[in-house]
Protein backbone atom coordinates (compact mmCIF):
# COMPACT_ATOMS: atom_id res chain seq x y z
CA UNK A 1 0.00 0.00 0.00
CA UNK A 2 1.41 3.41 -1.11
CA UNK A 3 1.69 6.12 1.54
CA UNK A 4 0.67 9.71 0.48
CA UNK A 5 3.44 12.29 1.04
CA UNK A 6 2.44 16.00 1.15
CA UNK A 7 6.05 17.09 0.56
CA UNK A 8 6.38 15.13 -2.66
CA UNK A 9 3.05 16.42 -3.93
CA UNK A 10 4.00 20.06 -3.39
CA UNK A 11 7.42 19.58 -5.07
CA UNK A 12 5.90 17.98 -8.13
CA UNK A 13 3.35 20.73 -8.43
CA UNK A 14 6.06 23.40 -8.32
CA UNK A 15 8.14 21.61 -10.98
CA UNK A 16 5.18 21.28 -13.33
CA UNK A 17 4.34 24.95 -12.88
CA UNK A 18 7.95 26.02 -13.62
CA UNK A 19 8.09 23.83 -16.73
CA UNK A 20 4.86 25.29 -18.06
CA UNK A 21 6.08 28.85 -17.52
CA UNK A 22 9.42 28.17 -19.21
CA UNK A 23 7.76 26.49 -22.22
CA UNK A 24 5.38 29.38 -22.69
CA UNK A 25 8.23 31.94 -22.74
CA UNK A 26 10.19 30.00 -25.40
CA UNK A 27 7.10 29.80 -27.60
CA UNK A 28 6.65 33.55 -27.40
CA UNK A 29 10.27 34.11 -28.52
CA UNK A 30 9.81 31.76 -31.52
CA UNK A 31 6.64 33.58 -32.54
CA UNK A 32 8.39 36.96 -32.25
CA UNK A 33 11.36 35.80 -34.43
CA UNK A 34 9.01 34.29 -36.98
CA UNK A 35 7.02 37.52 -37.15
CA UNK A 36 10.23 39.56 -37.73
CA UNK A 37 11.30 37.26 -40.53
CA UNK A 38 7.92 37.59 -42.20
CA UNK A 39 8.03 41.37 -41.94
CA UNK A 40 11.52 41.68 -43.48
CA UNK A 41 11.57 42.14 -47.30
CA UNK A 42 14.27 39.78 -48.64
CA UNK A 43 14.99 42.18 -51.52
CA UNK A 44 15.70 45.15 -49.25
CA UNK A 45 18.92 45.71 -47.37
CA UNK A 46 20.01 48.44 -44.96
CA UNK A 47 23.74 48.87 -44.51
CA UNK A 48 25.97 50.27 -41.84
CA UNK A 49 27.98 53.46 -42.47
CA UNK A 50 31.15 51.37 -42.79
CA UNK A 51 29.71 49.31 -45.64
CA UNK A 52 28.08 52.38 -47.19
CA UNK A 53 31.56 53.81 -47.72
CA UNK A 54 32.35 50.93 -50.08
CA UNK A 55 29.30 51.58 -52.26
CA UNK A 56 29.17 53.99 -55.18
CA UNK A 57 25.86 55.33 -56.47
CA UNK A 58 24.97 57.05 -59.73
CA UNK A 59 21.83 58.02 -61.61
CA UNK A 60 20.89 55.72 -64.50
CA UNK A 61 20.94 57.70 -67.74
CA UNK A 62 20.40 57.21 -71.45
CA UNK A 63 23.35 57.43 -73.82
CA UNK A 64 23.88 57.38 -77.58
CA UNK A 65 24.63 53.75 -78.34
CA UNK A 66 25.56 52.25 -81.70
CA UNK A 67 24.59 48.59 -81.64
CA UNK A 68 27.21 46.30 -83.11
CA UNK A 69 26.07 43.31 -85.12
CA UNK A 70 28.09 40.56 -86.72
CA UNK A 71 27.77 38.67 -89.97
CA UNK A 72 29.56 35.61 -91.30
CA UNK A 73 31.96 36.49 -94.09
CA UNK A 74 34.61 34.97 -96.31
CA UNK A 75 37.59 35.92 -98.42
CA UNK A 76 36.98 35.98 -102.16
CA UNK A 77 39.15 36.73 -105.19
CA UNK A 78 38.66 40.23 -106.58
CA UNK A 79 36.58 39.59 -109.68
CA UNK A 80 37.92 42.79 -111.23
CA UNK A 81 41.37 41.20 -111.11
CA UNK A 82 40.33 37.77 -112.33
CA UNK A 83 40.76 36.35 -115.82
CA UNK A 84 39.05 33.42 -117.48
CA UNK A 85 41.20 31.46 -119.93
CA UNK A 86 39.62 29.28 -122.60
CA UNK A 87 40.62 27.65 -125.87
CA UNK A 88 40.04 29.71 -129.04
CA UNK A 89 39.55 26.56 -131.13
CA UNK A 90 38.30 23.02 -130.85
CA UNK A 91 41.24 20.74 -130.27
CA UNK A 92 43.02 18.14 -128.15
CA UNK A 93 45.44 19.27 -125.43
CA UNK A 94 48.92 17.95 -126.18
CA UNK A 95 50.96 19.70 -123.47
CA UNK A 96 50.03 21.32 -120.15
CA UNK A 97 52.71 23.62 -118.75
CA UNK A 98 50.92 25.46 -115.90
CA UNK A 99 49.02 24.08 -112.93
CA UNK A 100 46.82 25.32 -110.10
CA UNK A 101 48.77 27.50 -107.67
CA UNK A 102 51.36 28.59 -110.24
CA UNK A 103 52.09 32.28 -110.69
CA UNK A 104 51.87 33.30 -114.35
CA UNK A 105 52.23 36.45 -116.43
CA UNK A 106 49.96 37.87 -119.07
CA UNK A 107 50.72 36.30 -122.47
CA UNK A 108 52.51 33.28 -120.98
CA UNK A 109 51.82 29.97 -122.75
CA UNK A 110 49.91 27.70 -120.39
CA UNK A 111 49.11 24.76 -122.69
CA UNK A 112 49.17 23.70 -126.34
CA UNK A 113 46.61 21.83 -128.37
CA UNK A 114 46.32 20.23 -131.79
CA UNK A 115 43.42 21.54 -133.86
CA UNK A 116 42.21 20.52 -137.30
CA UNK A 117 39.97 23.57 -137.22
CA UNK A 118 43.04 25.79 -137.03
CA UNK A 119 44.84 23.97 -139.85
CA UNK A 120 41.73 24.18 -142.06
CA UNK A 121 41.45 27.92 -141.43
CA UNK A 122 45.16 28.39 -142.21
CA UNK A 123 44.62 26.52 -145.50
CA UNK A 124 41.66 28.77 -146.32
CA UNK A 125 43.83 31.83 -145.68
CA UNK A 126 46.64 30.57 -147.93
CA UNK A 127 44.19 29.76 -150.72
CA UNK A 128 42.64 33.22 -150.45
CA UNK A 129 46.11 34.76 -150.49
CA UNK A 130 47.02 32.81 -153.65
CA UNK A 131 43.82 33.94 -155.40
CA UNK A 132 44.59 37.51 -154.49
CA UNK A 133 48.08 37.23 -155.99
CA UNK A 134 46.58 35.85 -159.22
CA UNK A 135 44.05 38.67 -159.31
CA UNK A 136 46.82 41.24 -158.79
CA UNK A 137 48.80 39.85 -161.73
CA UNK A 138 45.64 39.82 -163.84
CA UNK A 139 45.11 43.51 -163.14
CA UNK A 140 48.73 44.32 -163.98
CA UNK A 141 48.45 42.42 -167.32
CA UNK A 142 45.17 44.14 -168.11
CA UNK A 143 46.74 47.55 -167.59
CA UNK A 144 49.54 46.62 -170.05
CA UNK A 145 47.05 45.33 -172.63
CA UNK A 146 44.98 48.48 -172.27
CA UNK A 147 48.02 50.59 -173.03
CA UNK A 148 48.68 48.42 -176.09
CA UNK A 149 45.05 48.97 -177.09
CA UNK A 150 44.43 45.21 -177.03
CA UNK A 151 41.54 45.32 -174.53
CA UNK A 152 39.08 47.96 -173.49
CA UNK A 153 38.81 49.74 -170.16
CA UNK A 154 35.75 47.68 -169.22
CA UNK A 155 37.88 44.55 -169.01
CA UNK A 156 40.34 46.33 -166.72
CA UNK A 157 37.55 47.41 -164.40
CA UNK A 158 36.20 43.85 -164.27
CA UNK A 159 39.58 42.47 -163.23
CA UNK A 160 39.99 45.19 -160.59
CA UNK A 161 36.62 44.22 -159.15
CA UNK A 162 37.74 40.60 -158.97
CA UNK A 163 40.91 41.71 -157.19
CA UNK A 164 38.91 43.61 -154.61
CA UNK A 165 36.89 40.47 -153.88
CA UNK A 166 40.09 38.47 -153.34
CA UNK A 167 41.47 41.15 -151.01
CA UNK A 168 38.33 40.95 -148.92
CA UNK A 169 38.56 37.14 -148.81
CA UNK A 170 42.12 37.39 -147.46
CA UNK A 171 41.05 39.93 -144.84
CA UNK A 172 38.19 37.68 -143.71
CA UNK A 173 40.47 34.64 -143.47
CA UNK A 174 43.04 36.65 -141.53
CA UNK A 175 40.38 37.90 -139.14
CA UNK A 176 39.27 34.30 -138.54
CA UNK A 177 42.85 33.34 -137.70
CA UNK A 178 43.02 36.21 -135.21
CA UNK A 179 39.84 34.90 -133.58
CA UNK A 180 41.47 31.47 -133.32
CA UNK A 181 44.36 32.99 -131.41
CA UNK A 182 46.98 33.62 -134.09
CA UNK A 183 48.89 36.88 -133.85
CA UNK A 184 49.57 39.15 -136.83
CA UNK A 185 53.23 38.13 -136.68
CA UNK A 186 52.32 34.44 -136.85
CA UNK A 187 49.99 35.10 -139.80
CA UNK A 188 52.73 36.96 -141.69
CA UNK A 189 55.07 34.05 -141.06
CA UNK A 190 52.42 31.64 -142.37
CA UNK A 191 51.95 33.82 -145.44
CA UNK A 192 55.68 33.81 -146.11
CA UNK A 193 56.52 30.18 -145.29
CA UNK A 194 53.20 28.73 -146.45
CA UNK A 195 53.71 25.95 -143.86
CA UNK A 196 50.47 24.92 -142.10
CA UNK A 197 50.61 24.16 -138.37
CA UNK A 198 47.79 22.58 -136.39
CA UNK A 199 49.26 23.62 -133.02
CA UNK A 200 47.52 26.38 -131.06
CA UNK A 201 48.54 27.93 -127.74
CA UNK A 202 46.45 28.71 -124.68
CA UNK A 203 47.93 31.83 -123.07
CA UNK A 204 47.34 33.69 -119.80
CA UNK A 205 44.95 36.60 -120.11
CA UNK A 206 46.11 38.33 -116.90
CA UNK A 207 49.05 38.26 -114.51
CA UNK A 208 48.30 36.40 -111.29
CA UNK A 209 47.88 32.99 -109.68
CA UNK A 210 46.09 30.04 -111.23
CA UNK A 211 43.19 29.36 -108.86
CA UNK A 212 41.34 26.84 -111.00
CA UNK A 213 42.58 24.36 -113.61
CA UNK A 214 40.54 22.20 -115.97
CA UNK A 215 43.34 21.38 -118.40
CA UNK A 216 44.36 17.71 -118.65
CA UNK A 217 46.66 16.27 -121.31
CA UNK A 218 44.63 14.50 -123.99
CA UNK A 219 41.43 16.36 -123.17
CA UNK A 220 39.35 17.71 -126.06
CA UNK A 221 38.30 21.30 -125.43
CA UNK A 222 35.73 23.49 -127.16
CA UNK A 223 35.90 27.22 -127.84
CA UNK A 224 34.80 29.18 -124.78
CA UNK A 225 35.22 26.21 -122.44
CA UNK A 226 37.00 27.12 -119.19
CA UNK A 227 40.55 25.78 -119.10
CA UNK A 228 42.11 28.04 -116.42
CA UNK A 229 40.99 30.76 -114.06
CA UNK A 230 43.65 33.24 -113.00
CA UNK A 231 43.35 35.76 -110.15
CA UNK A 232 45.57 38.60 -109.05
CA UNK A 233 45.53 37.97 -105.29
CA UNK A 234 47.52 41.07 -104.33
CA UNK A 235 44.09 42.44 -103.40
CA UNK A 236 41.10 40.33 -102.39
CA UNK A 237 37.51 40.90 -101.33
CA UNK A 238 36.02 40.28 -97.91
CA UNK A 239 32.33 39.61 -98.52
CA UNK A 240 29.42 39.00 -96.14
CA UNK A 241 25.65 38.63 -96.28
CA UNK A 242 23.90 40.93 -93.81
CA UNK A 243 20.33 40.13 -92.63
CA UNK A 244 17.74 42.42 -94.15
CA UNK A 245 16.66 43.84 -90.76
CA UNK A 246 20.22 45.06 -90.08
CA UNK A 247 20.86 46.47 -93.55
CA UNK A 248 19.11 49.83 -93.18
CA UNK A 249 22.28 51.85 -92.52
CA UNK A 250 24.57 50.03 -94.95
CA UNK A 251 26.33 52.36 -97.38
CA UNK A 252 29.57 52.56 -99.32
CA UNK A 253 32.28 54.03 -97.11
CA UNK A 254 30.85 52.71 -93.83
CA UNK A 255 33.54 51.56 -91.41
CA UNK A 256 33.93 47.80 -91.07
CA UNK A 257 35.82 45.68 -88.58
CA UNK A 258 36.57 42.05 -89.39
CA UNK A 259 38.56 39.11 -88.16
CA UNK A 260 39.62 36.15 -90.27
CA UNK A 261 39.38 32.81 -88.48
CA UNK A 262 42.86 31.79 -89.62
CA UNK A 263 44.36 34.86 -87.89
CA UNK A 264 42.64 35.25 -84.49
CA UNK A 265 43.46 38.37 -82.57
CA UNK A 266 44.35 40.29 -85.73
CA UNK A 267 41.45 42.68 -86.37
CA UNK A 268 41.09 44.15 -89.85
CA UNK A 269 39.69 47.65 -90.33
CA UNK A 270 38.35 49.01 -93.59
CA UNK A 271 35.42 50.56 -95.40
CA UNK A 272 32.64 49.08 -97.48
CA UNK A 273 33.39 49.29 -101.20
CA UNK A 274 30.11 47.71 -102.32
CA UNK A 275 26.57 47.30 -101.02
CA UNK A 276 24.15 45.28 -103.12
CA UNK A 277 21.22 47.25 -104.51
CA UNK A 278 18.90 44.28 -104.01
CA UNK A 279 17.92 41.81 -101.28
CA UNK A 280 18.44 38.11 -101.92
CA UNK A 281 14.82 36.84 -101.94
CA UNK A 282 15.81 33.37 -100.75
CA UNK A 283 18.05 34.29 -97.80
CA UNK A 284 16.67 37.81 -97.14
CA UNK A 285 20.21 39.17 -96.93
CA UNK A 286 22.16 42.00 -98.52
CA UNK A 287 25.64 41.32 -99.96
CA UNK A 288 28.43 43.66 -98.85
CA UNK A 289 32.17 43.68 -99.41
CA UNK A 290 35.35 45.53 -98.57
CA UNK A 291 38.65 45.59 -100.45
CA UNK A 292 41.46 43.89 -98.58
CA UNK A 293 45.11 44.52 -99.56
CA UNK A 294 46.96 41.21 -99.73
CA UNK A 295 50.53 41.90 -100.89
CA UNK A 296 51.96 38.76 -99.26
CA UNK A 297 49.03 36.50 -100.23
CA UNK A 298 48.25 35.71 -96.57
CA UNK A 299 44.52 35.85 -97.17
CA UNK A 300 43.33 33.02 -99.36
CA UNK A 301 39.99 32.73 -101.17
CA UNK A 302 37.27 30.97 -99.15
CA UNK A 303 38.88 31.67 -95.76
CA UNK A 304 36.11 32.26 -93.19
CA UNK A 305 35.75 35.59 -91.39
CA UNK A 306 33.49 37.53 -89.04
CA UNK A 307 32.44 41.03 -90.08
CA UNK A 308 31.32 43.57 -87.44
CA UNK A 309 29.31 46.71 -88.22
CA UNK A 310 27.53 49.36 -86.14
CA UNK A 311 23.96 50.60 -86.45
CA UNK A 312 22.94 54.26 -86.32
CA UNK A 313 23.44 55.52 -82.70
CA UNK A 314 20.24 55.57 -80.62
CA UNK A 315 19.42 56.69 -77.07
CA UNK A 316 19.59 53.65 -74.79
CA UNK A 317 19.64 53.20 -70.99
CA UNK A 318 23.15 51.95 -70.21
CA UNK A 319 24.67 50.73 -66.94
CA UNK A 320 28.20 49.53 -66.13
CA UNK A 321 28.75 45.80 -66.03
CA UNK A 322 29.79 45.84 -62.34
CA UNK A 323 26.34 47.15 -61.38
CA UNK A 324 24.73 43.82 -62.32
CA UNK A 325 23.93 41.04 -59.85
CA UNK A 326 23.33 37.61 -61.37
CA UNK A 327 21.14 35.12 -59.48
CA UNK A 328 19.09 32.13 -60.63
CA UNK A 329 19.81 33.00 -64.29
CA UNK A 330 18.28 36.44 -63.81
CA UNK A 331 19.83 39.91 -63.75
CA UNK A 332 19.33 42.47 -60.97
CA UNK A 333 20.56 45.88 -59.85
CA UNK A 334 20.38 47.61 -56.47
CA UNK A 335 18.26 50.77 -56.47
CA UNK A 336 18.60 53.23 -53.60
CA UNK A 337 15.22 53.89 -51.92
CA UNK A 338 16.47 55.86 -48.87
CA UNK A 339 19.83 56.75 -47.31
CA UNK A 340 21.73 53.48 -46.76
CA UNK A 341 18.68 51.53 -47.90
CA UNK A 342 18.61 49.59 -51.18
CA UNK A 343 16.21 47.32 -53.05
CA UNK A 344 17.24 44.52 -55.40
CA UNK A 345 15.31 44.98 -58.64
CA UNK A 346 15.19 42.61 -61.62
CA UNK A 347 16.12 44.09 -65.01
CA UNK A 348 15.94 42.94 -68.63
CA UNK A 349 19.09 43.42 -70.65
CA UNK A 350 19.58 44.20 -74.31
CA UNK A 351 22.83 43.97 -76.25
CA UNK A 352 26.14 43.75 -74.41
CA UNK A 353 28.60 46.56 -74.98
CA UNK A 354 32.22 46.81 -73.93
CA UNK A 355 32.07 46.78 -70.08
CA UNK A 356 28.49 48.03 -70.28
CA UNK A 357 25.00 46.64 -70.75
CA UNK A 358 21.83 48.06 -72.25
CA UNK A 359 18.78 47.85 -69.96
CA UNK A 360 15.40 47.58 -71.67
CA UNK A 361 13.17 47.03 -68.61
CA UNK A 362 13.35 47.29 -64.82
CA UNK A 363 14.74 50.79 -64.16
CA UNK A 364 14.15 54.28 -65.52
CA UNK A 365 16.44 57.22 -66.25
CA UNK A 366 17.21 59.04 -63.01
CA UNK A 367 16.98 55.99 -60.74
CA UNK A 368 19.85 55.96 -58.26
CA UNK A 369 21.59 52.63 -58.71
CA UNK A 370 24.66 51.01 -57.18
CA UNK A 371 27.41 51.06 -59.80
CA UNK A 372 30.22 49.80 -57.56
CA UNK A 373 30.05 47.52 -54.53
CA UNK A 374 26.95 45.61 -55.65
CA UNK A 375 28.70 42.31 -54.85
CA UNK A 376 29.35 43.29 -51.23
CA UNK A 377 25.85 44.68 -50.88
CA UNK A 378 24.31 41.44 -52.10
CA UNK A 379 26.42 39.41 -49.66
CA UNK A 380 25.15 41.62 -46.83
CA UNK A 381 21.56 41.05 -47.97
CA UNK A 382 22.06 37.29 -47.90
CA UNK A 383 23.67 37.44 -44.46
CA UNK A 384 20.74 39.34 -43.01
CA UNK A 385 18.32 36.83 -44.50
CA UNK A 386 20.17 33.98 -42.78
CA UNK A 387 20.66 35.61 -39.37
CA UNK A 388 17.34 37.44 -39.22
CA UNK A 389 19.08 40.61 -37.94
CA UNK A 390 18.39 44.16 -39.05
Amino acid sequence: MTTFSPALFVGGLLAATLLAVTGCGGHEQDVKASTLNKERDPLVVEVSPSLAGRIQISAARAQDVARTFRAAGRVQADEHRTGRVSSPVTGRLTDVFAHEGDSVKRGQILATLSSTELSNTELTFLEAHSRRQLAERAVERAEQLLKADVIGSAELQRRKAELQEKVEEVAAAKSQLNVLGMSDEAIEKLQTSRVIHSISHIVASVTGTIVEQKAVTGQVVQPGELVYRIADLSQVWLVADVPEESAGDLRIGKTVKAEISAFPGEPIHGKLSYVSATVNPETRTVRIRMNLPNPHHRYKPDMLATVSLEDVPQKRLVIPAQALVREDNKDYVFVQTAPNRYRLRQVTLGADLENRSIVTEGISPGDQIVIAGAFHLNNERKRLMLTGNN
